[in-house]
């Protein structure tokens, strides 16, 4: 396990990053950081790469070139990875949360919250029960606690699932278009949910499609495009004075639609 710890370093840092499927390059040579307690949110078109970006930073896509240092830790340098040990105490630290929610359709709420603090923390099944209701709160879903997923809502289960990830009381939270798959009018309620995380100093990168919580919360902006980084900066930039012409028409054309 290689400790990279550094007074003020980056909390997640990637340089020179690359991965293909077959003849397809999906990342071409990614570079950038994210600072504890920093909320970078990243945009692009469908196929720029995005989700697989985040995926390499949980070891999810094992990256063939470039390094990722991720809480401390280098999770891949030049295509080798950590021994699988190592990788399993990282995702502890590294939150994930997915368009498709991924919550045990066979487990009350409260149970697929207490599962992992129980199995991989070592929790009582009291003490687990206690925090696991305790987030219930956080993302407004106290009644939920004895439901089956079934039951839920698409914005109640991408809470629940929210609440998971935070029972293992991660350092840094990835969210792959968290939003995506919900109706309309279940979008709000996840995002207020994402930006009290953000008030309250969680360190977050977002991958999504919601222009309005990249202009409101993102301290900054990544814009991909073709598997590469085409630019990056304050929101307040990038949406008022992009320096790229792609990025302008990525921009106008999700607007329009918006």
């Amino acid at each position: 396990m290689t400790n990279t710890t550094a007074t003020n370093a980056a909390i997640i840092r990637i340089l020179g990053l690359r991965k293909s499927f077959g003849e397809h390059l999906v990342l071409n040579g990614i570079d950038f950081e994210v600072m504890p307690k920093q909320v970078v949110v990243v945009i692009g078109p469908s196929g720029s790469g995005k989700s697989t970006l985040l995926r390499c930073c949980n070891g999810l896509e094992k990256a063939e070139g470039g390094r990722v240092d991720i809480c401390g830790l280098t999770l891949v340098n030049d295509g080798l990875m950590l021994p699988d040990a190592d990788l399993n105490a990282l995702r502890e630290e590294v939150g994930m949360v997915f368009q498709s929610f991924n919550l045990f359709p066979h487990l009350s709420v409260r149970d697929n919250i207490t599962l992992g603090p129980r199995k991989l923390r070592g929790l009582s099944h009291a003490q687990a029960q206690i925090e696991a209701d305790v987030l219930l709160k956080k993302v407004g879903l106290t009644d939920k606690a004895n439901a089956m997923p079934a039951s839920l809502s698409g914005g109640q289960k991408q809470r629940v699932a929210i609440a998971r990830a935070l029972a293992m009381k991660p350092r840094v939270m990835l969210f792959d278009e968290p939003t995506s798959a919900l109706d309309p009018e279940l979008v709000g309620e996840v995002l207020q949910v994402m930006k009290l995380l953000a008030s309250e100093g969680m360190t977050m990168m977002v991958v999504t499609h919601e222009m309005g919580f990249a202009k409101e919360v993102a301290d900054v902006v990544v814009v991909m495009d073709d598997g590469a980084i085409i630019e990056s900066g304050p929101p307040e930039t990038i949406f008022s004075r992009p320096s790229q012409e792609r990025t302008r028409h990525f921009l106008q054309a999700v607007l329009t639609k918006a």
